[in-house]
Parts: C-alpha cells; structure tokens; sequence
C-alpha cells in the first residue's frame, strides 16, 4: 500500500512541476478536451452551417441557386426582394437584410454548390412540403433559364427537404 501512496504522490509531484514549468497538462481532463474541441469545431467551422431560422436557411438556398445560375445583377437583386417581401411576409428593410446576409454568408462562386449540398443535409427536417415548394417557386421566378444541371440539383433539393413533414409556416 505504501508503494502504491509513493507511486501517486510522485505523479502529483510530476504533475505540479509539468504545470509550474508552463508545459500543459489541461489534455489530462477529459471535459475540458471535449470543451474546447466543440469550441474549436465551432470557430473554425462555416458560419453557414449555424443558421437554424428556416426562412434564413430558405433565402441562403434561393440566392445561392441563383448565384449558380450566373452572376446577380441589380435586377435579379430587386427581383430577389420582392420574392423575400411577398413569399416571407416581410417589409421592404427586412427583405434586404435578409438577403444581404444569405448573400454575405455564401462563400465564392466554386464553392457554392457544395455549401449548399451540405445546407441541405443539414437541415432535411427543417421544411415542410408546402415550405419547400415555396422557395422552389422563388428560385424558378428568379432563375431565367436554368441548364440541367441547375435543374437537376433543384429536384434533388426539393427531394430531400420535401420528404419530412414538419409544422409551421413561413410567418
């Protein structure tokens, strides 16, 4: 017994010596691991990905499909906040905010459709079908003429958020 007391006191010691040295030894606490792991997960991570407001989620998804159809001219933009104003129920500054951030949020134009993809697996249970249909409306008045693939990855979105049915309503 004596030999095991010996054995923890110079663990403590060795450990009071490591931390008065400045070496650190925080990795021996579990929970302040796993602490400043999520910490870290969430600052380094996407901002995108922290949005939890459907109608956020909804605009981020209608002007990101939009930006992948081309470049967003100032027509498309006013267009954009009409659809935000009618669709959402908002008023002409809430509209803008809105879209500024679901704008700002988006990364460049490569990387677009891969945030996106995530967003939409993230977030399949958020939307209702009548929700879902909704913004798809918005991005078909918004999108001139889609090619294929915007088609295809529009279905495909409508697909995976539609499938869920969850309560609730725009406003």
């Amino acid at each position: 017994m004596h030999i095991i007391i010996g054995l923890i006191t110079a663990l403590g010691t060795l450990l009071y010596i490591m931390d008065r040295l400045g070496i650190d030894i925080g990795w021996l606490n579990p929970w302040a691991w796993r602490r400043r792991r999520e910490w870290a997960k969430k600052y380094e991570g996407d901002p995108i990905y922290s949005v939890e407001d459907p109608m956020q989620i909804a605009a981020i998804l209608v002007v990101g499909t939009v930006r992948m159809a081309g470049d967003l001219s100032a027509e498309k933009q006013s267009l954009l906040l009409e659809l935000f104003e009618s669709t959402f129920s908002l008023d002409r500054k809430t509209a803008k905010d809105l879209y500024t951030s679901a704008a700002h949020l988006l990364g460049s134009p490569q990387v677009i459709q891969t945030q996106l993809e995530n967003l939409v697996e993230r977030n399949d249970s958020v939307f209702t079908p009548e929700q879902t249909d909704s913004f798809v409306q918005m991005i078909e008045k918004a999108v001139d003429d889609p090619d294929d693939s915007l088609r295809a990855f529009v279905a495909e979105m409508q697909d995976k958020l539609g499938s869920q049915a969850q309560q609730g309503a725009w406003a």
